[in-house]
């Protein structure tokens, strides 16, 4: 095979590539055999139809596409291989020309994997967050402790004010027409907790049990039901019960109620050190964070356009995902945030480019630290992905081989190595 390549500019090249005529003729027989082996033609046996029969039902231009698909991948991976380029996506090809009689030549052109300069990555000096825990930090996880256990009653004869639970019945009204959505009954809702139509809440305060009255509100032009959108409405409410939170007193009695600690002491001293052990841990991912970050601002690259966009791409899906575990969509996404996909691409392009550049950045330190990945290193990320996946060692392994994702994860340890390198450099001020 003959290879020319054409460097168009920093990132892109054109690769000419001729195969020669009889590995032509050998693709497009193997294409003929594939086909003829799928397609059913009255009169003929699967894989027994003649060739000029096949032609005349499929086109001739099928079986050279189908020789195309053959025998041009190879030919690529082999002139990336000899022309040392990484692609960053896929190529674009063009047929220059397809005989049967003669070499078949195409071009390919390819966006390929930027070179980074690397800074200094050694030695960096990182400052070190603190991990201190206060006492006003244990004193709100007592607070909390206690709201978590405090007990709803109702409060006699009370009048409504902020903090307290009103209970109500409810049914809303627009140009006096009851609409879709707009009742309930029973409902608990806390006054200035937010959680209704702005106006709402405040309209209750002073009302007591078996009040009713009249909630005149307008709904948020952006409000996500677009048919309520700025629209005003009334709301016929009755006050069914007035309920505030009783907090229990915190003494020993509470500390036993609630847990396996005999005193407030003992509590005390299990949320100062579980404080102290999360704010340490923050305080390490910081470190190793700003650590790496550092080594990637002193770098210096020009990163294709392409490479973000297919970051945009992997940080678009990953939220979809999320969106949809939590019962949501990225399209409802978008209407509650009053936002759009080009917003939103747009908004993630900084973090987009930052993220590309670290994978350069650590697949570079581990170029130049010479790193490998042994078989026992490999083992033991299989064996962390089983567990994390809770599922049988051999069967992710299994996957994993078949999929083809044997090579992505080699790179993902060497960059949590070249990570390591950079960490364990530090120089903490």
């Amino acid at each position: 095979m003959k290879v020319t390549a054409e460097k168009v500019d920093a990132h892109k090249t054109v690769l000419e590539l001729e195969i020669p005529q009889p590995e032509v003729a050998n693709a497009i027989n193997k294409a003929y055999q594939r086909l003829a082996s799928k397609v059913n033609i009255p009169g003929f046996r699967k894989g027994k139809v003649p060739r000029k029969v096949l032609e005349m039902r499929l086109g001739k231009a099928a079986l050279f596409d189908e020789a195309f698909d053959i025998i041009a991948p190879g030919a690529y991976v082999e002139a990336l291989k000899e022309q040392n380029i990484e692609p960053v996506a896929r190529p674009e090809l063009e047929v220059v020309k397809f005989e049967e009689d003669q070499p078949l030549v195409f071009k390919a052109t390819v966006i390929g994997k930027p070179e980074i300069t690397l800074g200094e990555y050694k030695g960096l000096k990182v400052d070190k967050p603190s991990a201190e825990v206060d006492a006003e930090e244990v004193s709100k996880q007592l607070e909390n402790l206690r709201n978590r256990h405090a007990k709803m009653v109702v409060a006699e004869n009370a009048i409504l004010d902020k903090g307290d639970f009103a209970i109500i019945d409810f049914e809303g009204f627009i140009d006096g027409v009851a609409f879709e959505g707009g009742e309930g009954t029973g409902y608990p809702l806390e006054l200035g907790a937010g959680a209704f139509i702005p106006g709402f809440e405040d309209q209750l305060i002073g009302a007591k049990a078996g009040d009713s009255l009249d909630v005149n509100v307008t709904f948020p032009t952006d409000y996500h039901a677009k048919d309520l959108a700025g629209k005003e409405a009334l709301f016929k409410v009755r006050v069914t019960d007035v309920k505030r939170k009783e907090i229990p007193e915190l003494d020993d009695d509470f500390v036993k109620e609630i847990g396996d600690f005999d005193t407030v002491k003992e509590l005390k001293a299990d949320i100062e050190n579980k404080l102290k052990k999360a704010a340490e841990d923050k305080a390490e991912r910081t470190l190793r964070t700003n650590a790496v970050q550092a080594a990637v601002d002193n770098a210096s690259v020009d990163i294709p356009d392409v490479m973000v966009e297919n970051q945009i791409d992997h940080m678009m899906q990953d939220l979809d995902i999320r969106l949809q575990n939590s019962g949501m969509n990225l399209a409802r996404y978008l209407e509650f945030t009053n936002s759009d996909i080009d917003t939103l691409r747009k908004n993630y392009r900084d973090a987009a480019m930052n993220s590309v550049k670290t994978e350069l950045l650590l697949d570079a330190v581990a170029k130049a630290e010479s790193l490998e990945v042994s078989p026992e290193e490999m083992d033991a990320e299989v064996a962390a992905m089983a567990a994390a996946y809770q599922a049988p060692i051999e069967e992710v392994r299994k996957i994993i081989i078949q999929e083809g994702r044997v090579d992505s994860l080699t790179k993902s340890i060497l960059r949590k190595k070249a990570a390591e390198i950079i960490i364990s450099a530090v120089v903490t001020e």
